[in-house]
C-alpha cells in the first residue's frame, strides 16, 4: 500500500505557515488498493431491518390508535347487521339447495365430501388471507385498508376482538360472501355438490372472525359447545392461536380449524412466499422487523389504566 501526502510541510512559504496556524487542513490520504465489500448472505438480508427504507416497512403505529372503554368503533350498526343477515341468507340458500337436490337425486356422499373439502379449504384460505393483511399494506391500502388496520392493531390490543359486537366483527366478510355466493345461488339450481362446497366454505369463511374471537376468550366465558369443538380440533383452539401472538409472530395464521397451521409452518410456506415477494418487489413483510412496541401486547387492564 502506497501512502502519498498531499502537502510537504518542509517547504512552505512564511506567510503560508502563519495562515496555517488558524486554518490547518487535514491531509488527504490516497491508497493504491481498494477493498470490495463481501456479498451479504440470505440470512443477513433478512436480519438487518435497520438498513431498510422506512417506506418499505409496514408498522401498526401509523394505522392503529389505542382502543378505549366502550369504543363506538367496536359496536354494531344497522348496516353491519344487514350485511351479516344477507351473508347468512346466501349461505343458507346454498346449503338448502344442496340438501334438497341431494334428497331428490339420492346422492349423499358427494355433497358431504364437497362440504368437507370446503371446510378444509376455508381454513387454508383464512391463513393465507390473515398472513397477507398481517404483513403487508396499511390503512390507506385500497379495498383492504380497514381490515389491515384492524388486524395489524390486533397484535397490540388482541383483547379488543372479544369486545367487538357480533355484527361488527363479521360484517366485512359477510359483505364479501354476499357478493360472491348470491350469483351462484341464482345461476346454479340442481348441483348438490357445488352448493355443498360453496355453502360450507363460504359459511366457515364468514364466521372465521367469530372463531377467531372465541380463540381469545377465556374458557370460563365460552359456551360449553364451543369449548368442546375447540378441544376436538373442529374450531381453532385457544392454545394454538395463542402461539400466533408470541414472538416471532410469523406462524399459526389459520383461524377456522387450525388444521393447516402445522403443515404451513413446518413446510416454511409463508417464509418462501415472503422471500419471493421481497426479491421480486423489494417489500419486506412486517414479521421481519424486530419485535417492538407495535408487536408487544398491551393487556386490557393496562389500556384501561392509561385512560385514567
Amino acid at each position: 500500500m502506497a501512502i502519498l501526502p498531499r502537502h510537504n510541510p518542509t517547504f512552505r512559504p512564511l506567510h503560508h505557515a502563519r495562515l496555517s496556524h488558524h486554518n490547518s487542513l487535514p491531509a488527504r490520504i490516497y491508497c493504491s488498493t481498494t477493498t470490495t465489500p463481501a456479498k451479504p448472505s440470505r440470512d443477513q438480508i433478512i436480519k438487518r431491518p435497520t438498513i431498510v427504507p422506512a417506506a418499505l416497512v409496514q408498522t401498526a403505529a401509523t394505522v392503529s390508535t389505542r382502543p378505549v372503554l366502550n369504543d363506538p368503533s367496536l359496536q354494531s350498526t344497522w348496516s353491519h347487521r344487514v350485511w351479516v343477515a344477507s351473508g347468512c341468507t346466501t349461505v343458507l340458500i346454498s346449503l338448502s339447495k344442496s340438501l334438497t337436490t341431494a334428497v331428490d337425486s339420492h346422492i349423499w356422499i358427494e355433497p358431504i365430501l364437497a362440504g368437507f373439502i370446503g371446510y378444509v379449504l376455508a381454513d387454508l384460505g383464512s391463513g393465507i388471507y390473515h398472513w397477507g393483511i398481517d404483513n403487508y399494506g396499511d390503512s390507506e391500502t385500497p379495498f383492504f385498508g380497514k381490515q389491515i388496520e384492524a388486524f395489524q392493531g390486533h397484535h397490540k390490543w388482541p383483547w379488543t376482538i372479544t369486545r367487538r359486537q357480533f355484527a361488527n366483527n363479521l360484517h366485512a366478510l359477510a359483505r364479501a360472501v354476499t357478493f360472491t355466493v348470491l350469483p351462484l345461488d341464482l345461476i346454479c339450481n340442481d348441483n348438490a355438490v357445488l352448493h355443498g362446497f360453496v355453502g360450507v366454505c363460504s359459511g366457515c369463511i364468514m364466521f372465521s372472525q367469530q372463531f377467531h374471537a372465541w380463540a381469545h376468550c377465556t374458557k370460563s366465558k365460552l359456551p360449553a359447545a364451543v369449548v368442546a369443538l375447540q378441544d376436538a380440533g373442529i374450531l381453532v383452539s385457544r392454545s394454538q392461536h395463542a402461539a400466533h401472538h408470541r414472538s416471532p409472530y410469523n406462524n399459526n395464521y389459520c383461524i377456522v380449524s387450525g388444521v393447516w397451521n402445522e403443515i404451513l409452518d413446518n413446510s416454511k410456506f409463508f417464509e418462501a412466499m415472503e422471500m419471493i415477494l421481497f426479491f421480486k418487489l423489494g417489500v419486506r413483510p412486517r414479521s421481519w422487523t424486530e419485535p417492538n412496541s407495535d408487536w408487544t401486547e398491551e393487556t386490557e387492564s393496562a389500556s384501561l389504566i392509561s385512560e385514567l
